[in-house]
């Protein structure tokens, strides 16, 4: 009996010491060091788009500033470094005279780094259109392959705002703005549309900006609705829907269809932060919690789209954000 008490106090014992020791470790560990805080980069970075490479580094594009796509570099989502331009003044594309390039979405296709971009001028609906460039390297710099369709060569009003998706192989490009959200097949190495391959009506007009994502035997589709681009007086705002298949019908909760409009709203306006929308892909951390770029307008400085980051919170498979409001300061996520 007495070697047994021992042996017990032991393992008592022990247990109190590394625990202490555990508290004491964790209690040394500054708890701001742990947190981050919005917006992750403080500069105008509206549309985001994110891809990790093979070496685990993280890279955000934008659409252009000053011209020619800026391009940073991250290893946890919060700390990023400026990386330099996706294009020069003379290798910048041009199918449209005097556009900008806005939204690109960059994937890794083939041993190639793959940008899709909108080329526009504001209010060009019929001339704007979708381009390709390529790459060795995520840093750039990319070769310009010219556009891959415009407005008026497809059949689709506002032809901006390119999202990337593959499914068992294939690959699709959706894209879209407040004119439709339409889809249709790439081909093979994803440079051009498939032969004979006819576009898909998606969603309806009050949609722009759309991204895919598949969980839980759900696709996702996020978009974002409301105005982008008034400062103060805009009113973006992130939303979703969800559907079993890829080319929907996606619905809100209530089962009404993103062709009518329908929708569930992921972000609202803060007290901080205004025209909170155009998400990033999904990135899943190791802790396998899921995080979303996205831009904002900060109240206290409109002058510019901001980088946000966000943590996305799953409740009865529908994703929602904490608070439903940007995060001023937030646990960082786990690399």
């Amino acid at each position: 009996m007495y070697i047994k008490i021992c042996f017990l106090s032991l393992i008592f014992y022990f247990f109190t010491f590394n625990l202490s020791a555990g508290r004491e470790r964790l209690d040394s560990v500054p708890l701001d060091s742990l947190k981050y805080s919005n917006p992750v980069i403080d500069e105008n970075m509206p549309d985001p788009t994110v891809i990790q490479t093979p070496d685990g580094w993280f890279y955000v594009y934008a659409t252009e500033r000053s011209k020619n796509l800026p391009i940073y570099k991250s290893r946890n989502l919060v700390d990023w470094d400026f990386v330099g331009h996706a294009f020069t003044p003379s290798t910048r594309p041009d199918f449209e005279p005097k556009g900008n390039v806005w939204a690109p979405d960059v994937n890794y296709i083939s041993g190639k780094y793959v940008m899709y971009y909108s080329m526009s001028v504001w209010g060009g609906e019929e001339t704007c259109g979708i381009g390709i460039a390529v790459s060795d390297s995520p840093e750039g710099p990319f070769t310009d392959l010219g556009k891959l369709f415009r407005s008026n060569e497809i059949g689709v009003q506002n032809s901006i705002d390119p999202f990337y998706i593959e499914e068992h192989g294939r690959k699709y490009l959706f894209w879209g703005s407040f004119r439709g959200i339409y889809a249709i097949e790439l081909s093979d190495d994803g440079l051009s549309i498939k032969r004979k391959a006819k576009k898909v009506h998606i969603g309806g007009r009050a949609f722009e900006g759309s991204c895919l994502y598949h969980r839980n035997g759900y696709w996702y589709f996020f978009a974002s609705v409301g105005s982008c681009c008034e400062g103060l007086k805009s009113t973006y705002r992130l939303v979703v829907a969800r559907s079993r298949s890829l080319f929907g019908t996606y619905t809100d909760k209530s089962g009404r269809s993103i062709l009518d409009n329908g929708y569930e709203t992921i972000i609202n306006k803060s007290e901080f932060f205004v025209g909170n929308g155009h998400c990033s892909e999904i990135v899943k951390d190791k802790s396998g919690s899921d995080w979303v770029f996205y831009h904002a307008f900060r109240t206290d400085n409109p002058r510019g789209r901001r980088l946000m980051l966000d943590q996305l919170i799953w409740i009865d498979d529908w994703p929602s954000i904490s608070g439903g409001i940007p995060s001023e300061s937030a646990f960082r996520p786990d690399f």
